[in-house]
């Protein structure tokens, strides 16, 4: 049955009577244009474009996809790594009307809309000289980033975004919209935190915010791949001793790439430490001297910046229209072996591919393993392998790089994976990313919010 065919036009009017926003079909002039999203490898044909702007639009778009049988995608930011936020033949119900950003500076809240960015919320929040824990690219959407957990800069100073979410607007699977927080239904919130695409649309959410600003300093320095072991020695040292206030990266490139562009010439292999600095001004020349004093490394870069401009910092690097793939896993410790391998794997890569770690630790550690859905919090280390590229052929070279890498470190991995990380799907993919007993645990609020799987695009758990 074709895509026309599937939406007849009287089922198509119906909903049109009751819906505010726009709905957006094959062959409309902003079909080509909204149904793009972020990674270039997801180009999907959706059978409908449903842009909402309110909560009764959603409720609208999802009892519409379910009386027709049709499958459901959420799009938000459009950021997914592995295309959840489109698909072929089915609905995409798209937040990006839904962007309204209000912060309460006095109880130093911030109530953010469904399809809000990164870069909206970070805003609107530094007015008061605020910030909430995000992630590192402001045109992520707020929505998936912190369903599966919320990595970022802040981590160590306040923890994940979902260590500071106070409560979440939900439309399930049935088209009815709840309001979810630890008094209200301490379950379902406890799943939201870190596998919440399962269990229905997220159309606001509530957080904490923490002073941030807006001042703050960024170092790194640069090695040559063959120094790699003195770099993760550097690193290995600050991750034990510096203060919470500090995000800690090490990262393995090509070229300038990834999550933490390293100065080099495009093409040469390098490694870098590089640090973000949240503290207080005064005590910057004291928390970086070591990173400073320790060696004399060939590129060495200390920046005065703004929290705004830092979490913009990657956005050109990773803009929309590239092609991407990335496997991440978590680590316990960072033996020279896999530095080894982490910097033969990078000497090889094809293109533009990098190896990041991120130091984790300080907030992130404040919770239980069990305390939310998201799993590797305990761990030292996150890891993440990336590649970027332009051309559809050579897709194969690029995943084999990115497979091939993260097979080579796995030996030094320990269970658990950042859920907002993983491309591959499967029953078996999800078990490894939450374990056996979070995943039962999370089978049975499926169960009881999706019994149907209606919401399963996403990293799918099973009813």
């Amino acid at each position: 049955m074709s895509v026309t065919q599937t939406l007849d036009s009287g089922s198509l009017e119906k909903l049109r009577g009751g819906f505010r926003g726009r709905l957006i079909q094959p062959g409309d002039d902003e079909y080509d244009s909204r149904r793009i999203v972020w990674n270039a490898i997801a180009d999907r044909h959706p059978a409908l474009i449903a842009r909402c702007t309110r909560v009764e639009d959603v409720v609208a778009a999802v009892r519409f996809a379910r009386e027709h049988d049709l499958v459901i995608a959420v799009r938000g930011g459009g950021h997914s790594v592995a295309g959840f936020s489109t698909c072929d033949g089915g609905v995409v119900i798209d937040l990006s009307g839904m962007r309204a950003v209000r912060v309460d500076p006095a109880k130093r809240i911030a109530r953010v809309e469904g399809g809000a960015l990164l870069e909206q919320l970070d805003r609107a929040a530094q007015e008061y000289g605020l910030a909430c824990p995000v992630g590192v690219v402001g045109h992520t959407g707020v929505g998936g980033l912190t369903l599966g957990g919320g990595m970022g800069r802040l981590q160590r100073k306040h923890g994940f975004t979902i260590d500071n979410l106070l409560s979440v607007d939900l439309v399930t699977a049935d088209g009815t919209p709840r309001h979810v927080s630890e008094d209200t239904d301490p379950e379902l919130f406890w799943g939201l935190r870190g596998a919440g695409a399962n269990f229905g649309i997220a159309t606001a959410f509530e957080f904490r915010l923490h002073p941030i600003g807006p001042n703050v300093t960024t170092a790194v320095v640069v090695f040559t791949i063959d120094r790699a072991r003195d770099a993760a020695a550097l690193y290995r040292e600050l991750s034990r001793s510096a203060p919470n206030h500090m995000h800690l990266g090490l990262n393995f490139a090509t070229a300038p790439s990834g999550r933490a562009a390293t100065p080099a010439p495009r093409g040469h292999a390098t490694v870098a430490v590089g640090v973000a600095h949240f503290g207080p001004q005064q005590d910057v020349e004291r928390d970086l001297r070591m990173l400073r004093s320790q060696i004399e490394p060939g590129v060495e870069t200390v920046t005065a910046t703004t929290y705004l401009a830092l979490q913009k910092m990657s956005d050109e690097e990773m803009a929309w229209g590239k092609r991407f793939y990335m496997k991440g896993a978590f680590f316990d410790e960072l033996p020279d072996a896999a530095v080894d391998q982490a910097a033969e794997q990078v000497s090889i890569a094809p293109g533009e591919c990098s190896i990041g770690l991120w130091t984790q630790g300080g907030a992130t550690a404040n919770l239980a393993e069990d305390a939310t859905a998201f799993t590797g919090r305990s761990a030292v280390y996150w890891v993440g392998a990336e590649a970027f590229w332009s051309e559809r052929h050579q897709d194969q070279e690029y995943i084999a790089w990115g497979r091939t890498t993260m097979a080579a470190i796995k030996p030094f991995t320990r269970a658990g994976h950042y859920v907002n990380d993983v491309v591959e799907q499967g029953e078996d993919v999800v078990r490894s990313i939450y374990g056996s007993v979070k995943y039962e645990r999370l089978r049975a609020l499926k169960r009881a919010f999706d019994p149907d799987n209606v919401f399963r695009l996403n990293q799918n758990i099973r009813p």
